[in-house]
């Protein structure tokens, strides 16, 4: 798979993992955006499900299990170089899933993990995108434990 320049967007998944009052970011040692604080995930491998992708990623990257992830929303990212061409183009499937089980550490492509303090999320200079899908995870999971319907 062609990741830089690519010939077609590539399908990726990220994952929202909340534990009590905690979201696991992890800071991405590959591009795009190595170095970076970001939710775990990666790109999506042949014959898996988004679902299946979502566990696979978070436990390689963070070495935490995940409950059953909920989709949330689907993400553009399409980053173009000074010439305007493409050179990453991902559609980012986003999921929720709250921690079931696992010792942090950081592992694949993750060169640190951390439970961060929602409170603490502005610090951490995340991408607008990243930010606004992590509030909308917590709504959701808040909305699942409280027994509200999404509307």
């Amino acid at each position: 798979m062609i990741r830089e320049y690519p010939d077609r967007p590539i399908a990726a998944v990220g994952v929202v993992v909340v534990r009590d009052d905690k979201i696991l970011l992890i800071r991405r040692s590959k591009p795009p955006k190595s170095n970076s604080w970001s939710i775990p995930g990666g790109a999506q491998e042949l014959g898996e499900t988004t679902e299946q992708t979502a566990v696979r990623e978070v436990y390689e990257e963070t070495a935490i299990v995940i409950e059953k992830p909920h989709f949330l929303d689907i993400i553009n990212y399409i980053d173009r170089d000074r010439e305007e061409r493409i050179k990453h183009h991902y559609i980012l499937i986003d999921y929720a899933a709250a921690y079931k089980s696992g010792t942090l550490r950081a592992g694949d492509d993750a060169d640190e993990a951390r439970w961060v303090p929602v409170d603490q999320l502005p610090h951490y200079h995340l991408w607008p995108e990243t930010e606004k899908i992590i509030y909308e995870a917590i709504d959701r999971l808040e909305d699942r434990v409280t027994g509200k319907a999404e509307g």
